[in-house]
This record gives C-alpha cells, sequence and structure tokens, in this order.
C-alpha cells in the first residue's frame, strides 16, 4: 500500500491523492439506489500525462481503476466493487479547441455539460445532449446518455466525433486518430462508439470531441392534456411521421403531472401530457406548430398552451427536469428511483398502460415520464428504502418491466447505461453470442479486468 500511495504522490503531487473516509465515500456512489462501495484511495490527475502514469502503477499493482465524473450516474457504474483506485477527473476541466465554423469542440472530462454551454454563448452554437444532470460530458459519453433533445439532436453516439482513452496498460489512444475531427468517417472499426456506453470498462475517457449546432433562431414550448396514454403517444407518432423536426416531445402520466404540479405549482389538467418544444426560423416554427396542433387535436388532444418568452419555457422545462424530486415529494423521507427502457415507438402505449397496471396492482408508487419521441421512458419510483419488503416489490417490478421491452424488441435501457443492476438483462438482451463478443472485446483491451471491475458484464472469475 504505501509504496504505491507514494508513487501516486509523485505523480499527481500531495493534494492529487486523497485516503480521507468522506473523499472515499463521496466517490463510493451515484444517484441510484445501489450502496456505496468507496475505493482505496482517490486520486486527482491534472492532464492525461498523469492519467497514464497513475494506470501503469495500477497495472503493475493489479489494482482496480474507476473513473469518476460528477457521480450524478444512475446505475451504481462508479462503485468500488472491489476497492481500488478512483480517478477523479473534475481537475482536468479545460475546453480546447474550439472550432465554430467546423460545430466542433474538445473538451476534458471536468468540464460538464453547463459549463460548456456558458463557454460558448457567444458563438452563436451550443451542445444540445441533456440529461438533466449537469454531468460531466466524457461521463456522458462513457454512459451514452441522452435525454429530452435526442428525438432532434441524437444522443452521444451520434455527437462523438472522436475520443482520448487511456487504455487498462496506461496507454493512450485516440479513437478516430489524434487530433482528427473529421464529420464523417468509414476508416476501420469503429473505436469512437466502442467506448461510448462502455462505462468505464475499457478505458479512462479523458477528450471528448463533440459535434456542436446552431442555437436556433427561434424556440416556443407548448403544454397539451390528452384523454389518455394512447392518445398521447399516437399523437407523438403521427407528428414524427409527419416529418416535424420536433426538439423535445416528453410525456408524463396523470400521477407524474400530478406531482409536478405540487411540486413545482403549476396547475395543468391531472391527465395524460404531452410537453413539446420546437426549434427553427419563426417561418418554420409557423408549419411545425400548426401541423402538431392538428394532430393532437385529431387525437382528442386539448389546445395547446404556449410558453413563448425565455422565462415562462425555463420554468416549464425546470418542472419537467425537477420531475425526480417531484416524484420524491409525493412520500417524504422516501427515496426515488429511475429505471429506463426503450422501445419501439410502436409498442410504447400497450407497455405504458401494462407498466401502469403493474404499479396498481403491486401497490407501488411510479409515476411515468418519457422522451416518447425515441421511445424512451422511466418510471420514477419512489421507495421507502428500510422496507426490505417494499425494494423487493420494486425490485421485482423493474425486472418484470425490462423483460416486457426486450419482448416488445427493445432495450432494458435507453440511456442510463448497465452498471451493476443490469447485467444478467443484458445477457437476455444480447443473447450468448453478443455477450461472448463483448467479452472478447474486454479480455482483449483488459486482461486482467482491472477497469471498473463487475459493471456491465458479469465476467465469471477465471
Amino acid at each position: 500500500g504505501d509504496g504505491v500511495v507514494s508513487s501516486f504522490r509523485s505523480i499527481c503531487g500531495e493534494d492529487g491523492v486523497s485516503l480521507g473516509d468522506a473523499v472515499r465515500e463521496q466517490h463510493g456512489k451515484d444517484e441510484s439506489v445501489h450502496r456505496c462501495r468507496p475505493p482505496d484511495v482517490v486520486v486527482f490527475p491534472r492532464c492525461v500525462e498523469e492519467v497514464s502514469a497513475l494506470a501503469k502503477v495500477c497495472h503493475k499493482h493489479r489494482l482496480p481503476i474507476i473513473p469518476f465524473g460528477t457521480g450524478t450516474g444512475l446505475e451504481g457504474g462508479v462503485g468500488a466493487v472491489k476497492g481500488g483506485v478512483c480517478f477523479s477527473l473534475r481537475n482536468m476541466d479545460q475546453v480546447l479547441d474550439l472550432h465554430p465554423e467546423d460545430f466542433d469542440v474538445t473538451v476534458e472530462p471536468g468540464v460538464t455539460r453547463k459549463v460548456l454551454n456558458a463557454y460558448l454563448r457567444d458563438t452563436g452554437l451550443w451542445f444540445p445532449v441533456d440529461p438533466g444532470a449537469d454531468a460531466s460530458l466524457c461521463g456522458m459519453a462513457a454512459t451514452s446518455a441522452s435525454g429530452t433533445n435526442a428525438v432532434r439532436y441524437g444522443t452521444m453516439r451520434e455527437n462523438v466525433i472522436n475520443l482520448e482513452v487511456v487504455l487498462a496498460d496506461g496507454s493512450i489512444v485516440h479513437t478516430a486518430g489524434k487530433g482528427r475531427r473529421p464529420r464523417k468517417t468509414s476508416a476501420g472499426y469503429n473505436l469512437t462508439n466502442l467506448f461510448v456506453g462502455s462505462e468505464g470498462t475499457l478505458g479512462i475517457i479523458t477528450k471528448t470531441t463533440l459535434r456542436l449546432y446552431g442555437i436556433p433562431e427561434a424556440t416556443v414550448s407548448a403544454v397539451c392534456s390528452f384523454p389518455s396514454v394512447q392518445a398521447a403517444v399516437d399523437s407523438t407518432v403521427q407528428t414524427l411521421q409527419a416529418g416535424v423536426p420536433i426538439a423535445r416531445i416528453e410525456f408524463l402520466d396523470d400521477v407524474m403531472i400530478d406531482a409536478c404540479n405540487r411540486f413545482s405549482s403549476l396547475s395543468y389538467p391531472v391527465t395524460p401530457t404531452l410537453f413539446l418544444e420546437f426549434h427553427g426560423s419563426e417561418r418554420s416554427l409557423e408549419e411545425q406548430v400548426t401541423t402538431a396542433e392538428d394532430i393532437a387535436q385529431s387525437n382528442g388532444g386539448s389546445d395547446f398552451q404556449w410558453a413563448r418568452d425565455t422565462e415562462t419555457r425555463n420554468r416549464l422545462w425546470k418542472a419537467r427536469h425537477d420531475a425526480w424530486y417531484a416524484a420524491q415529494a409525493l412520500r417524504p423521507g422516501c427515496k426515488a428511483y429511475s429505471t429506463d427502457v426503450c422501445v419501439p415507438l410502436s409498442r410504447l402505449p400497450q407497455i405504458i398502460v401494462e407498466t401502469k397496471e403493474d404499479l396498481i396492482e403491486n401497490r407501488l408508487t411510479g409515476p411515468i415520464a418519457g422522451h416518447v419521441g425515441d421511445g424512451n421512458f422511466h418510471c420514477l419510483m419512489v421507495v421507502d428504502p428500510s422496507d426490505l419488503e417494499e425494494m423487493h416489490r420494486v425490485h421485482l417490478f423493474t425486472e418484470r418491466l425490462a423483460r416486457r421491452a426486450l419482448a416488445v424488441d427493445g432495450t432494458c435501457t435507453g440511456e442510463h447505461g448497465v452498471g451493476l443492476g443490469k447485467r444478467a438483462l443484458l445477457c437476455e438482451e444480447m443473447g450468448p453470442v453478443g455477450i461472448q463478443v463483448m467479452q472478447s472485446l474486454k479480455d482483449t483491451l483488459d486482461p486482467n479486468n482491472l477497469m471498473n471491475p463487475g459493471k456491465i458484464l458479469q465476467r465469471e472469475e477465471l
């Protein structure tokens, strides 16, 4: 132990290494229900060279390596299940190489989504992927995050151009070639997207080059109430089929809208509801909105309630992003836990209706909110962590929900990742050959199973 710690100190300085209980605790948990698993030591590298040098020490001494961004993950991805070394990357916080004319920028892991957008403010550009939390952009790449804007702008998979990654043995790879940032490529295996969504199990992402977008000339949001889940989802599907380039289309069920009304002091009707947002020029907005409104009305939707000015719009989306807290407030003293499945659009009404029936039948509180334009929705489960019987019922419910998604050709996670809790479900989703291919990649890049061990794959200990 001591020799290793002094090696770490010689690499990233006295204050770059922490053995303190509080710091270790803080780096052993995320926003999920998985219990805290603190690492043995936390290191705070300042540059990729230090990350590489630290990784070499870990490799030599066979110490597990767990990358840590902001700790806002939802699947227990940062827990040190086998102890080891947490690499906290917050001190690497530079925005590098902004090319406004090429719509790209490179950032280090300490740069969060909000920090980047504040930095970009005067350029007329923004980075739209928005998981709600002010997450680290490299962490978002690691979990293949998305969020409310993905229906228009895509997820991290579509928006990462290149990554700099430190591998298990300390070597540094640039997934698209060093410094390269073409808009597209067909050169070789897609290493970039191998690491997007790898959750720290294949390497530590130390830089990500991202696609940027022009800030829309005009933005308008609206709220529309529907008589049923089916009507709201049918409207969503038809709006997309009509080619409306909608920027956000969020579904909230009656339980969720009621919780949001109370928590955010709103007064929307307590029925299935869509929050919509349109981006474009003044003229294109008019067209988009007319089409969407006609479709909503033909499905029994209410007139749109408009949010045109920035303040009203921000209040609306803050209410949506605060859904987690609103759900939690339904039962004070309880903890919210967000599930996350994704299915083909046509299967969405059926799975939401079945899920609501399941919740009622099993006496569970689980308001539903979803990025329905992607077929992705969440039950915000509100549970009393000290009630083991209820925790068990929630666990069984989330398994049923995931299997229901798999049964209609969907996925067990649309955006949170696999982490600890969905490893068995991943096996069902991929099948044995798919899992074997993943395991072979893992074994090749990380033969000693040092990179965030125990996540994604249930490796049988050799």
